[in-house]
């Protein structure tokens, strides 16, 4: 589950991470009003208006501002709020903001030169541990500086029988060029940022940049935030964090029903009971010339009002020219998958209006293969993988 930036900085606040402070809000006037606070707060003079959605790169499209007075707040805090804010990491239409981050100003001048750095905590799946991935050059995107510079990218794996230990710290901050007063504070950061990053149940913590201030602080300026959904029963208050304006409203839809379901770019839908059946079916509809419209696991209980819910899901997308059914019986009777298809047909009537290639197997695959066969429905049997890749082939032609 993703977070805002907001959000994410509160989890980090809670956990000892200095954050650059600030204020959501969802209109000009109460913009105005947080920057008031804020000076009174921070004795901040300036402030950053940044604009909050589930998306990166939000400076480029104009989603990062500096007011330097109270008008320009209410000005630029105006325009960002309501306004489809196109970054490189969102669709051409861009993503509606709703609100905005009030932060205070931490470039303030002083004894040193701010300095950016790039931090990560996130899963290796390679090596099955924690890392810390870190860099030097803070503030751009990490692809950029891996493709370009990739010796000025670090990382440091944590052994989960022992946790992140000091020397680690200590290693990272002095990989970063830091001395005095600012290495010992990075060394604080680092020790506090694993810890939120383990005690919240989170796959990803990106702090782009990390700050050191010209007094030789160090703190998050901005906080991508990756919750694991699986864990969220253990944090209700951080479950309520999710903001479903930001999400895929057919995802959001499915979820409501039990589905697991990720709208792709395709033109061919699926429907499958179990991840891995899932992303070989999607492979099999690659290798007939399709693309997969759609990642959408039914689970065990394929009978027909699920079947029905996932054929709507799949047709909100006006892209789908075809739909592969392919169930595994073994929980589930195949049987009754072929009738909750046939009556799921039947119940949608004309709104069903693109082909349908159903595999079944496993339990009782020969009386579904006759039920499919004998519906005077347009759907289209199949008993091996590549009789139904041929299908979707002939059908898409």
């Amino acid at each position: 589950m993703n977070i805002h930036e907001y959000q994410g900085k509160e989890i980090l606040n809670s956990f000892g991470v200095r954050i650059q402070r600030g204020t959501v809000a969802r209109n000009a006037k109460e913009a105005v009003e947080a920057a008031k606070e804020l000076t009174e707060q921070t004795g901040t003079g300036w402030h950053v208006i940044k604009a909050q959605v589930h998306a990166g790169g939000r400076g480029k499209g104009g989603g990062v501002k500096l007011a330097k007075n109270l008008k320009e707040v209410e000005e630029i805090a105006g325009e960002i709020i309501g306004m489809n804010l196109v970054t490189p990491q969102t669709s051409a239409e861009g993503k509606k903001v709703h609100q905005v981050l009030v932060a205070e100003d931490v470039y303030y001048p002083g004894d040193n030169e701010p300095e950016e750095y790039y931090m990560s905590v996130l899963l290796n799946r390679a090596t099955g541990r924690n890392m810390i991935m870190y860099s030097t050059e803070g503030g751009m995107d990490i692809e950029t500086v891996a493709e370009e510079t990739p010796d000025l990218i670090f990382t440091e794996e944590i052994d989960p029988s022992t946790g992140l230990l000091g020397f680690q710290a200590r290693r990272i901050a002095f990989n970063l060029g830091l001395s005095g007063k600012a290495f010992k504070e990075m060394t604080k950061f680092v020790m506090s940022l694993y810890e939120a990053f383990e005690k919240s149940d989170s796959s990803l913590f990106e702090i782009n940049p990390v700050l050191k201030t010209s007094d030789d602080l160090i703190m998050a300026v901005d906080a991508k935030v990756t919750l694991d959904d699986n864990a969220l029963f253990r944090h209700k208050d951080y479950a309520e964090m999710r903001d479903v304006r930001e999400e895929n409203p057919t995802e959001v839809e499915a979820r409501e029903v039990g589905l697991n379901y990720v709208d792709l770019d395709g033109n061919v839908g699926c429907m499958v009971n179990g991840a891995g059946l899932a992303m070989a079916t999607m492979d099999l509809i690659k290798q007939a010339g399709g693309e997969p419209a759609n990642f959408l696991d039914v689970g065990g209980t394929a009978d027909a009002k699920r079947v029905e819910e996932a054929f709507r899901l799949i047709l909100k997308d006006d892209k789908v020219e075809a739909i592969l059914v392919n169930i595994f019986g073994g929980i589930v009777r195949c049987d009754r998958v072929a009738q909750g298809i046939v009556d799921a047909s039947k119940n949608m009537g004309d709104a069903m209006n693109v082909p349908i290639i159903v595999r079944l197997q496993g339990t009782n695959a020969d009386i579904a293969k006759e039920l499919i066969d004998n519906s005077g429905l347009k759907v289209y049997s199949a008993v091996q993988f590549q009789e139904a890749a041929d299908k979707v082939q002939e059908v898409l032609s």
